[in-house]
């Protein structure tokens, strides 16, 4: 899911709005027209493997450059590939040489027509000998979980009974989220997958009384896949492929290089070599460079970013005195407002304040929840299938749910407290503000989002957000005037 300025930029590189996917059963329905594949087979040419950067000629530094793909819908995708294996991009799944039972899985499962673009594309490299590692940056509802979970799908042997697949993720909540997709998927394929998640002490089985995993596929978190292969209860001896989700995440010095990166050696060198796949919507320039290392093989794909243009998602300033105040925006407007449009995710900087502002409202008699880090996974699932099945209508979370988590119904993204760096308050911490905007205005709906600014450090985050992504965001004229919301909303398409 690529970092590049707009497709229609035509002056100087600028850099877009756009959000994470993880995409959701119906991405390639509702991507409609915009997901139109050409109406003939693409070649993808055969290049070599280079750094491409925003706003640069490639082909002046290198002899063989990526080109952008000449049919117009195609015009933001860029594929690198690597080698003498010449793809074609498919029209429909069809052309993929797919099982029966996996296309019945598409069709009939999914809901699924045709390729999205970046299935178009990127499946072909997915899926065809000799299995090249894939790195992947697309944007939100271009169709990669379908990418990654298929190629897992096509890989496994039904008939063995021994893990051939694993998806890392950085948080349970999308693990069990790639989970159901590939149970919904593989359907008729007699396929089985197993979450490997942290569990609650009342579920909890010690290590040693598990069973060896027999299940083809393992989707779960890296601290929990590196214990179950540690006591030897997943074996890595017929893994042939590996997928990383939100890969920036699971390779960020930060994140979960060290458990990633030895799970990778791991399997490699119990497997004899396993296919390797990183998806993800953003890369910084440390992670590429490790990347670079660790795939000096492999093919690339970019999208650049998709513009959130002024019709879909609107954003807005709103200046509050005090935290009194936001909790009075929150209910005399969002709220009086918000039902009318569908479903609110609050995110706040802290669990103590997600408990605090979930009593506050509670406590005046408005409906909501909270997720935080804290709770018991019991609760925690319990409470986001809630506001899945949208028996909830507003959700509070921290930055848990910032990444991949995926609700079509939800319009409204409030920015309680403004993401910033855990090292420096003072500095706004840009991609989690695109992960936490991307949770709205997904395949193409509507949708809004207010920040709240309480301090000057506050406003000062904020300018920096607008520098950082040279796009202004306009400022709710009063904090107190229900018709400047009203009016925001109308603006926003959402009444």
């Amino acid at each position: 899911m690529a970092d590049s300025e707009s497709a229609t930029t035509k002056a100087e590189p600028k850099l877009s709005w756009a959000d994470v996917e993880s995409d959701e059963e119906k991405e390639a329905s509702a991507l409609s027209s915009e997901a139109a594949v050409p109406s003939e087979l693409n070649k993808i040419e055969s290049l070599s493997i280079a750094d491409v950067k925003d706003g640069e000629n490639q082909a002046a530094d290198v002899p063989d450059a990526s080109r952008l793909l000449e049919d117009p819908d195609e015009s933001d995708i860029k594929a690198v590939t690597s080698g003498d294996t010449v793809y074609t991009s498919a029209v429909a799944f069809e052309d993929l040489n797919l099982s029966n039972e996996l296309i019945n899985g598409l069709y009939v499962e999914m809901g699924f027509s045709r390729p999205s673009k970046i299935q178009a594309i990127t499946l072909p490299m997915i899926l065809t000998p000799p299995y090249k590692d894939l790195v992947a940056q697309a944007h939100n509802g271009s169709g990669k979980t379908t990418c990654f979970v298929l190629g897992m799908l096509s890989r496994v042997d039904p008939s063995k009974k021994v893990p051939q697949a694993i998806c890392v993720c950085p948080t349970r909540e999308l693990a069990q989220q790639n989970h159901a997709v590939l149970m919904k998927m593989g359907k008729y394929t007699g396929i089985t997958a197993m979450c490997a998640i942290p569990t609650d002490s009342s579920s909890y089985i010690p290590i040693n009384k598990r069973p060896p995993v027999t299940d083809q596929v393992v989707i779960g978190t890296p601290g929990t896949i590196k214990k179950w292969t540690t006591a030897k209860k997943l074996s890595t001896r017929d893994i042939k492929i590996l997928v990383f989700d939100e890969a920036d995440h699971m390779l960020a010095e930060d994140g979960f290089r060290d458990d990633s990166e030895r799970l990778r050696k791991e399997i490699q060198r119990s497997s004899g070599g396993c296919q390797v796949l990183l998806f993800s919507a953003t890369f910084n320039e440390n992670v590429k460079a490790f990347v670079s290392r660790v795939i000096s093989d492999g093919n690339q794909i970019f999208v650049k970013k998709e513009e959130l243009t002024l019709e879909k998602v609107k954003q807005y300033k709103v200046l509050c005195p005090n935290e009194n105040a936001k909790i009075e925006v929150i209910k005399n407007k969002i709220f009086e407002f918000g039902q009318k449009v569908g479903q609110t995710i609050i995110f706040v900087r802290t669990r103590h304040s997600a408990s605090m502002l979930h009593r506050s409202l509670s406590q005046e008699g408005y409906e909501c929840t909270s997720v935080q880090g804290a709770l018991s996974q019991e609760d925690r699932d319990k409470i986001i299938k809630e506001f899945k099945d949208g028996l909830t209508k507003v959700l509070i979370t921290t930055d848990l749910l910032a990444r991949g988590f995926d609700q079509r119904q939800v319009n409204l993204v409030i920015n309680y407290d403004l993401p910033v760096k855990h090292t420096n308050p003072s500095e706004p911490d840009c991609e989690l503000y695109l992960h936490r905007v991307g949770r709205t205005g997904r395949f193409g709906s509507k949708g809004a989002v207010f920040n709240f600014l309480c301090t000057d450090r506050d406003k000062l985050v904020m300018e920096k957000i607008q520098q950082h992504f040279q796009h202004p965001i306009p400022e709710i004229s009063d904090w107190r005037s229900e018709e400047a919301f009203e009016s925001a909303l109308k603006d926003a398409g959402l009444l």
